[in-house]
């Protein structure tokens, strides 16, 4: 994917520059026990001059015309780029979770894996580790989102297909 890399982008950003901005499109939910979700998401990257980008990510289920009927999913974080070429994500989400991800950074495209997830007592989940791919693929940004659980092991949950908004 050609783009421009920012003159006055923090050069510790470098190596996530692709992921910079605003990214729409549609995925699907599913999760053993659960009806399937088709449903409409937005994610956001941003920078304000430090050396991490500033990640928000919401989803929205759809009815049969593609319209956003109600909240599905948010979540807020921070990437931070390290020297060696990998990455740490912090993350959390309105549901009890907080989450901390580790991974490699490669030429449009980022592997993480869960190094811990904090649970608030009342989580929707008894979510325990996750495994997320983010990518480019002819300038969509696709990623995928497996989880486990205290009784379902590591599986896909959640997929997409983003296009630039």
């Amino acid at each position: 994917m050609a783009f421009e890399i920012p003159s006055d982008l923090n050069p510790a950003l470098v190596g996530l520059a692709w992921l910079r901005g605003r990214w729409e499109g549609t995925g699907y939910r599913e999760w053993p026990g659960e009806e399937k979700i088709r449903f409409a998401q937005q994610v956001d990257f941003s920078d304000n001059g430090g050396d991490y980008l500033h990640y928000l990510a919401q989803s929205f289920e759809v009815d049969e015309d593609g319209k956003p009927t109600k909240p599905l999913m948010m979540e807020t974080g921070f990437w931070r780029p390290l020297a060696d070429g990998t990455v740490d994500v912090v993350m959390c989400a309105p549901e009890g979770f907080a989450e901390v991800w580790y991974g490699k950074l490669q030429p449009g495209r980022v592997d993480l894996v869960t190094d811990a997830v904090v649970r608030s007592p009342d989580a929707a989940v008894a979510y325990t580790a996750g495994r997320r791919l983010y990518g480019t693929v002819e300038g969509k940004l696709m990623y995928s989102f497996d989880r486990a659980t205290e009784d379902v092991a590591l599986r896909p949950y959640v997929w997409a297909t983003l296009v630039r908004g």
